[in-house]
């Protein structure tokens, strides 16, 4: 028989799931609402997303001039992402596909239309997809609504400042699965950055992303970049 001391609550999924065969929908509605606002209700702490997920996102920089939408895929286990995106600079639109590979510390920007490759030294280190222990919790709230179960976001936002690149930053995680919604990241030379993401799966759809084409064996390495420049980096867009 166990103490006392072992005794441990359920969770406010299992009441839910036991009450349901004797409450009425409305009724069990709410109490599934208040049971689950008492889970919110505990002091948000730094986390870390999932190792493992592909998503949406979209980017904006600090002058408005260059603005991006793609997918991401991200492997925090072996170190990899992969960006393929569409720019929008000077009203001319783009494609970019680049495969950040940290573990090797080279990143490639892939050319589909001619079947060429540039491979750049990458002087940036793997920077995992978390809220880092140093920032500062700003604010909880719900995007949308907490009135109908389902129909409202439990975000937490962030603040802190990167010493190493002299940068601040603001951003917003989800409150359950630390999943990333958007983030603000401001420097001197470039000013605010904006970025958002959405339709987030977890897992690898297809791990071979991860892996340079055939026809980027042999390109040559041209010089040193880093992934935040990248990203952003309006010269990097095709012909």
């Amino acid at each position: 028989m166990k103490g006392a001391s072992e005794h441990r609550w359920p969770s406010h999924e299992w009441v839910c799931l036991r009450l349901s065969d004797t409450m009425q929908a409305p009724a069990l509605a709410f109490l599934c609402l208040c049971l689950a606002g008492s889970s919110w209700a505990q002091k948000p702490r730094p986390c870390a997303s999932p190792p493992l997920q592909v998503g949406s996102f979209s980017s904006m920089d600090g002058k408005g001039n260059l603005a991006t939408y793609g997918k991401y895929r991200y492997d925090a286990l072996g170190q990899k992402v992969r960006f393929s995106q569409m720019r929008t600079y000077e009203n001319r639109t783009t494609t970019v596909d680049l495969l950040v590979l940290f573990n090797e510390r080279v990143l490639y920007q892939i050319d589909w239309l001619r079947f060429s490759c540039k491979k750049k030294a990458l002087s940036s280190e793997f920077q995992p997809m978390e809220v880092p222990r140093d920032a500062t919790l700003m604010g909880q709230v719900v995007v949308g609504t907490a009135s109908a179960f389902g129909q409202g976001l439990l975000v937490n936002t962030w603040v802190g400042h990167d010493a190493e690149k002299n940068g601040t930053y603001m951003a917003v995680f989800t409150g359950i699965g630390c999943l990333p919604v958007s983030a603000m990241y401001h420097k001197e030379e470039t000013g605010w950055t904006m970025l958002s993401f959405f339709n987030i799966l977890l897992g690898i759809d297809d791990p071979q992303v991860f892996f340079p084409p055939a026809f980027c064996k042999y390109a040559p390495l041209e010089g040193t970049t880093n992934v935040f420049d990248a990203i952003l980096d309006k010269d990097l867009m095709q012909e």
